[in-house]
């Protein structure tokens, strides 16, 4: 179990997950004319970012419990499948990093009451049941929705409510494309496993509607986040329309491969060019927020 492993098992690729919404909601306070309370911003990453590692560790052990992370998996390493930390302490230390996103959430608490207390609760309810318990989202073909709402919508109206004790349309406008970006990678992570999932009776949206659905997600799920850049436009913000549109490049790469080429480990390098976009996109649109 060297510090290697255990860096391996929190998934670092996927961390700009935790990290965009809460950059492009701490920009969007400060370009709606609100002052930034940077305590609030830092324990919220460092809540938000528990709370990804503690759902990466757990859907780790889950996944190889359940047979869906096999000797054949296409994907990145595992380390609980390749017998590199036992499912026993990938397990604890998922519950041990929920532990701390409480401890870390404690401040949001204090400060944003009792709203707070319920996104953190929900929050870290679903980042347990994405894989494991009796409804398990990520089997039951529910894992998109849930990134939708928890790493954009959620993520990056908690964050702004905290520092101004409202919500607003360009909140709802930002949390939407930072959550549709997010779940691309879900989207291609499904499509490349898809045979796996169906062996495993893993109900992913691409097993439940097969291929072709999965690929115009992924069509859709970049369209809608790169035309929604209109809306900022409309209100004047400017550079938030336009410093975006340079990773535009990338996500037609990514939608243009996933359409000629057949699932397999080549979607490895696909799932880094999205995640790319995806912190790209949001990086770019908190400083364009902020130049306005």
């Amino acid at each position: 179990m060297s510090v290697g492993h255990w860096w391996q098992a929190f998934r670092p690729k996927t961390l700009s997950a935790a990290v965009v919404p809460v950059v492009v909601a701490t920009a969007l306070v400060f370009a709606e004319g609100y002052l930034i309370d940077w305590s609030i911003t830092v324990f919220a990453l460092l809540s938000a970012l528990m709370i990804q590692i503690g759902t990466n560790l757990i859907n780790d052990a889950i996944d190889f419990k359940k047979g869906a992370d096999r000797e054949d998996r296409m994907g990145p390493v595992r380390v609980t499948q390749k017998g590199l930390i036992s499912p026993r302490w990938v397990m604890t230390g998922g519950l041990l990093s929920f532990l701390l996103a409480i401890a870390f959430g404690v401040p949001l608490v204090i400060k944003g009451g009792w709203v707070i207390v319920a996104i953190g609760v929900l929050s870290l309810i679903l980042g347990y049941a994405y894989t494991g318990g009796p409804f398990p989202l990520a089997y039951k073909g529910w894992g998109d929705i849930f990134v939708v709402l928890f790493f954009g919508l959620v993520a990056v109206g908690g964050v702004f409510y905290l520092h101004t004790g409202e919500f607003s349309s360009p909140v709802l406008v930002a949390g939407i494309q930072v959550g549709f970006l997010a779940t691309v990678l879900i989207a291609i992570n499904n499509l490349r496993d898809r045979n796996q999932d169906l062996r495993a009776n893993k109900k992913t949206l691409a097993v439940r509607f097969g291929e072709s659905f999965a690929r115009y997600e992924i069509l859709f799920l970049f369209a809608l986040s790169f035309l929604l850049l209109g809306y900022w436009w409309e209100r004047g913000y400017v550079w938030a329309t336009l410093l975006p549109l340079l990773s535009a490049p990338v996500a037609w790469l990514v939608t243009r491969d996933v359409w000629r080429t057949p699932p397999g480990p080549v979607y490895n390098s696909y799932l880094a060019r999205s995640s790319l976009v995806h912190i790209l996109f949001g990086l770019q649109m908190a400083l364009g927020l902020v130049l306005r």
